[in-house]
């Protein structure tokens, strides 16, 4: 298992430092075409989650440029209001709004989704974007692991709840879930709140997390091909906050090599705008393209039946009944 293990982790770095950085997004982004990004938003309703910093605030700073109506999901108020001020500045769209929200509390979700839903209002684009790596194993008030709270449960349970509201946007709506490359390290486990009697661990627990979600994307898609896109994506190797404070001596050794936010936040745009009939539903993208979800010999390949059981227990442990779209 350490072998193994060690094997994914090398071949990830290797992977993602020929893929992952600033340069290779100006690579990459030598066959982006301007014309996609050149799309009108205005009526468009879409959720933002983590927007306060980040690459959830330049996500919902390239969707308000473009006349969207932008709902931020925030669980600072003070950070969130005043990231609302900052997009209304800079982009001269006041259709932006502070939602607080702590995904880590599933009432707070619950409540957040009841009151969006409760306007009758389409939802065209929601983009969970909220992330924790917590390197310290607790649990939150529902009695979750914290990391599996905000990651899998929170993101699991506020997809579920709009979905009505996704429904009546149909054939436009669509769901964006940030992932991250870490999770090529990990493979899909029924262990999903951490509980081996083994010393905890952060960076692996968010990367299950992350391997979860694009599972989760795969489910939904299947589930939902008809009315909604679920897409996830991978945004690179980028300079947030939150990764500095989470992965120090990661951030530390690649800082020089990072993406921008906005480089960051990219593709989440750009899957925001493109018609949902160009993308492929249910897949996991990195700078516009269908990128890999397994790399070669790491032995991270799942049947579909292991996702239905975490989407069982996913719904269990959240308080959503069983078997229910």
């Amino acid at each position: 298992m350490f072998l193994q293990q060690a094997y994914r982790t090398a071949s990830f770095i290797s992977y993602g430092y020929m893929n992952f950085t600033q340069g290779a997004f100006l690579k990459h982004a030598k066959e982006f075409q301007n014309e996609d990004m050149a799309v009108d938003l205005t009526n468009k309703q879409c959720v933002v989650t983590g927007a306060n910093q980040g690459i959830g605030f330049a996500s919902a700073e390239a969707l308000a440029a473009r006349g969207a109506t932008v709902h931020l999901v925030c669980r600072s108020k003070e950070k969130g209001e005043k990231a609302v001020e900052e997009i209304k500045a800079k982009t001269g769209n006041q259709n932006v709004s502070l939602e607080v929200c702590d995904l880590s509390s599933l009432q707070q979700v619950r409540d957040f989704a009841a009151r969006y839903t409760s306007t009758n209002q389409p939802l065209h684009i929601l983009v969970n974007n909220a992330g924790l790596m917590e390197n310290e194993r607790t649990l939150t008030a529902d009695g979750l692991e914290t990391n599996f709270a905000v990651n899998v449960a929170g993101v699991y349970v506020i997809t579920e709840l709009l979905m009505p509201a996704l429904k009546l946007a149909s054939p436009d709506s669509r769901v964006i879930t940030v992932a991250s490359g870490g999770m090529l390290t990990e493979n899909l486990t029924e262990n999903l709140q951490y509980e081996d009697k083994k010393k905890f661990d952060g960076t692996a627990q968010y990367a299950r997390n992350k391997r979860v979600q694009v599972a989760l994307t795969e489910n939904w898609a299947q589930k939902h091909k008809d009315s909604v896109g679920f897409y996830s994506m991978h945004p690179g190797w980028v300079d947030t906050d939150g990764l500095k404070k989470s992965m120090p001596g990661f951030h530390a050794k690649f800082q020089t090599s990072m993406r921008t936010l906005d480089q960051g936040a990219d593709t989440i745009t750009w899957l925001g705008l493109q018609p949902n009939a160009k993308l492929r539903n249910g897949e996991f993208y990195f700078d516009r393209k269908v990128t890999t979800k397994h790399l070669p010999g790491c032995g991270t390949k799942y049947a579909p039946e292991l996702v239905e059981t975490l989407v069982s227990k996913i719904r269990s442990l959240s308080g959503l009944p069983p078997n229910s779209n």
